[in-house]
């Protein structure tokens, strides 16, 4: 996951510096959410075009879209024959932990900017969502 996201990154990056126009002085908080927006989005369809993406023989990157400064990134568990139930109460903390740790280590300077990350993870079997982690600059304080 951490070479798809830093390639995501180096993406983002490159594919907004083209339509940034120089300058000098400091944004304004209103051109700063706008263009944050923007980068969310472009980062969104430019993530999209390669999925679905296998991450592990449990888990598949589904879809990354953008709501806002916010990117979302909708992850399907293939559990076997584990309930949904004993998904969320045996793997939710463990997930979350580690989940924040990968975002604020890779995503450095996303959540630097302003933008906020979302990982959803639903059950392969009944399509219900297990897990929802909002990540922004705030939680990686620390890490």
């Amino acid at each position: 996951m951490n070479k798809f996201t830093l390639l995501f990154l180096a993406l983002a990056l490159s594919l907004f510096s083209k339509d940034l126009k120089i300058r000098n002085d400091t944004f304004p908080a209103t051109e700063m959410k706008a263009q944050n927006i923007t980068v969310a989005k472009m980062s969104a369809e430019a993530l999209s075009k390669d999925l679905p993406h296998t991450i592990d023989k449990y888990t598949t990157l589904q879809t990354v879209t953008s709501q806002g400064p916010t990117m979302i990134y909708t992850f399907i568990i293939n559990s076997g024959s584990k309930s949904d139930e004993a998904i969320k109460n045996e793997d939710k903390s463990r997930m979350k932990k580690a989940i924040t740790t990968g975002v604020c280590q890779s995503a450095k300077l996303l959540l630097a900017a302003q933008i906020d990350i979302t990982y959803i993870y639903s059950s392969a079997k009944t399509k219900a969502e297990l897990f929802r982690f909002n990540i922004s600059q705030k939680d990686c304080v620390g890490i």
